[in-house]
């Protein structure tokens, strides 16, 4: 209790000084009271000069992503495999992150494990930033004495998921920001321009195509509703990505509609795929047992779909069934997958053939990706001239009427 209570009292300082050398230095360093900063420089051999504290633990620093994450397993990976001491590799680490709030992050974490707490426990005191996942493959590591070749297969398993994040990101950016930019300038249009026609052809005291009509209603509309047009759809999409991010329910549901979507589906599914397995082989390789790690695939994967078809998987598998079974069981594997996974538990090489199913996955989306973004050109550039084209031949349709009658 003692030990808790301390630790709740602990605080992250500023310090400048002067090394034995007269070097200026600097850092940071969590402790109970300046005091104990003084106290701990003086042992290291530092003139303090400075010691300020940190008001809160994230202050002062961009927010911390998956990408510093990532960074910083590669880091660490890379120390450990050169026979660098664990707390020597934070330090060198923390110090040359460029993310100050990911610099104190991993401070306090060296703070910890300083303390007397493994390196597993540190890192589950910060589960924002470092999942189940990682915390198992590290224990796993801990514990067979392998950290370093763990932390190894932690940072490419890491690099790899963010490159497939990226990828999707970059597949489904395109369309959309071109659906905004869409909106937006018919929106303007249908607001200021569409007006000023309609104000000169009230003028001509004829009867007005029906396109021009129709269009001039719209308008009309938006002129009149704009701030509930604006408002609606703004609302909507927000309480959508609220619910999208606190309701399992709605996860499944858009989780479902993502994989139905027509050509983005198909890339959704194998980058969850590629996900999954390699997720799966990662753990599996560390040591992880089967059904332990079958608790933390499919959160990885990122799709609830996936997430309930691996508690099924789960569920078999602890009974006895084989994990290929299993997985054809649960509908939502493709029949290659089925035949590798097979070939891997009768070889007893599970996690190389997951590897190489991941393997096969990420290409194809690197395929598919490329694809889309050749396709999608053509066909936005249909919708738009449709959409814009439809607008300005409807409100020019009167002029060319005058035209030919004179």
């Amino acid at each position: 209790m003692a030990t808790a209570a301390k630790a709740i009292k602990d605080a992250t300082f500023l310090w400048e000084g002067m090394d034995k050398r007269g070097k200026k230095v600097k850092g940071q360093m969590q402790a109970g009271g300046e005091a104990v900063v003084n106290s701990k420089l003086r042992r290291q051999g530092v003139t303090v000069t400075k010691v300020k504290k940190q008001s809160t633990l994230f202050s002062g620093g961009k927010r911390i992503t998956d990408k510093d994450v990532t960074l910083f397993t590669r880091q660490l990976a890379t120390m450990m495999k050169a026979g660098v001491p664990l707390l020597q590799s934070f330090e060198i680490v923390a110090r040359g992150h460029s993310n100050p709030s990911m610099q104190r992050l991993l401070l306090e974490i060296k703070a910890d494990i300083e303390k007397g707490s493994s390196l597993t426990q540190a890192f589950g005191r910060h589960p924002l930033y470092f999942d189940a996942l990682f915390c198992n493959l590290v224990g796993a590591g801990e514990s067979a004495g392998i950290l370093d070749g763990v932390l190894e297969r932690l940072a490419i398993y890491k690099e790899k998921i963010l490159g497939i994040k990226s990828k999707i990101k970059a597949a489904l950016f395109y369309p959309v920001s071109i659906i905004v930019v869409a909106f937006v300038i018919t929106a303007i249009i249908m607001i200021f321009v569409i007006p000023a026609f309609k104000d000169l052809f009230s003028s001509f005291g004829a009867d007005l195509p029906g396109p021009t009509l129709v269009v001039m209603a719209i308008s009309d509309f938006f002129v009149e509703w704009w701030w509930a047009i604006f408002g609606i759809i703004g609302g909507g999409i927000y309480a959508l990505l609220q619910a999208w991010k606190r309701s399992r329910k709605v996860q499944m549901f858009m989780d479902r509609v993502m994989l139905k979507l027509p050509i983005f589906g198909a890339v959704i599914e194998k980058a969850t795929i590629a996900r999954w397995t390699r997720t799966l082989s990662t753990m599996f390789a560390a040591g992880v047992p089967l059904v332990e790690a079958l608790e933390s695939v499919g959160g990885a994967s990122g799709n609830q779909v996936f997430v309930e078809a691996t508690q099924k998987i789960r569920g078999e598998v602890s009974t006895g069934t084989a994990l290929t079974q299993a997985m054809q069981n649960s509908g939502r594997f493709p029949n290659m997958v089925l035949q590798m996974t097979a070939i891997g538990e009768e070889a007893g090489a599970l996690d190389s053939m997951l590897g190489k199913v991941a393997d096969f996955y990420e290409a194809e989306v690197d395929d598919a990706v490329a694809a889309l973004s050749s396709l999608m050109e053509p066909i936005i550039m249909v919708v738009l001239g449709v959409l814009i084209g439809g607008m300005v031949i409807a409100m020019y349709l009167p002029i060319f009427k005058m035209g030919s009658v004179v």
